[in-house]
């Protein structure tokens, strides 16, 4: 068997078939009998191969792919749809066309609609990976040298290129914020823990707490799904804690969305009686009432910067793996209380 990507004379070998017969299964043709097919299709789901529809169609023109896959873990967050547009205003002047999926936080998801992208011939992929996305889950797409770049959520081990945000500088500045005000009982609110960016968000926070000279309490970490409705139940546990928190620094801004719902859902308003600060600064969050202080992100740009990564490996026709880094900065606006007469009403512990 031949090291790297498997070809049809490895499946042709294994099945103790012809190339021709697993050419035939493959463009589903009726001169193929069901049990030799059957024992093809096996064959090819045992060594991982992976019919690229996209290069047999390449072939008979003689051009080269112009689509660019674009893989996100929720397209119902609005942070997600705006890093598609940024993609988007990038590839589509360079000529390329998104092919846009999203996965809803599913490993078998990804897998499927990673390996239908395959079958069209796309010539890079941007990603937000699913959550327990590990480097096992991109090595095919490595060893088969097609460009990758994972976008906001890194995977640890994978020699693949990222754009990130500054988890760690970004959370730390809304604690900072938080406590500059006054707040001695500041919580982080959401995210899933077992994702690389929660870790560099839930690092950002301790190292604040601890630079602030704040008591750090396990008991504010409250990890919850990264969306509206997770705040929201999120809100609710750390209000109940005996020494209930004043202040939340949240994983991002739909989780901070769903906190100030559950606040006013118990009859507190956030910037008053509860101070809040998300992550991403999305469009929504200066029109909310009252305005979303967070982090900017800037996703659009983002995906951009994503984008031209891609493009520039694609160029190069080669896949070396580059980090970029993106810096963020506080939007203060009303939710955290400070523009506020007299700053927010606290309630401290």
């Amino acid at each position: 068997m031949t090291k790297g990507r498997v070809t049809v004379i490895d499946i042709a070998k294994a099945a103790g078939v012809s190339k021709s017969t697993v050419s035939l299964v493959l463009q589903g043709s009726s001169l193929v009998n069901d049990g030799t097919r059957a024992k093809v299709n096996a064959v090819m789901r045992e060594l991982g191969y992976v019919y690229n529809r996209g290069a047999a169609n390449l072939r008979q023109s003689g051009s080269k792919s112009k689509i660019i896959g674009v893989v996100v873990n929720d397209l119902t967050n609005g942070f997600f749809a705006e890093l598609a547009v940024g993609v988007d205003m990038v590839v589509q002047s360079a000529g390329f066309v998104q092919f846009l999926s999203n996965t809803s936080e599913s490993l078998d998801r990804q897998r499927e609609v990673i390996a239908s992208m395959r079958e069209h011939g796309i010539s890079g992929l941007i990603m937000s990976p699913a959550r327990a996305t590990e480097a096992a889950d991109l090595k095919p797409l490595v060893a088969a040298g097609i460009p990758v770049v994972v976008a906001v959520r890194n995977v640890p081990g994978a020699k693949v290129s990222s754009v990130v945000s500054d988890n760690r500088e970004g959370i730390s500045a809304g604690v900072q914020h938080l406590a500059s005000l006054g707040h001695r009982r500041i919580a982080f609110i959401g995210g899933f823990s077992d994702t690389a960016v929660f870790d560099e968000r839930i690092d950002g926070y301790r190292g604040a707490i601890a630079a602030c000279g704040l008591e750090l309490d396990e008991d504010l970490i409250l990890p919850s799904a990264p969306s509206r409705a997770g705040g929201v139940d999120a809100i609710g546990r750390a209000l109940a804690i005996a020494a209930a928190p004043t202040a939340a620094v949240c994983f991002n801004d739909a989780v901070a969305f769903g906190v100030c719902d559950g606040l006013r859902a118990q009859r507190l308003e956030p910037g008053r009686d509860f101070a809040v600060v998300g992550f991403d600064d999305v469009i929504e969050a200066k029109a909310a009432v009252p305005a979303l202080t967070t982090i900017s992100v800037d996703p659009q740009g983002m995906g951009r910067r994503a984008a031209q990564l891609l493009l520039k490996q694609i160029s190069a026709g080669r896949a070396e793996a580059e980090s970029i880094v993106s810096s963020v900065r506080l939007v203060v606006r009303e939710t955290c209380g400070a523009n506020l007469a007299g700053g927010s009403n606290r309630r401290q512990a």
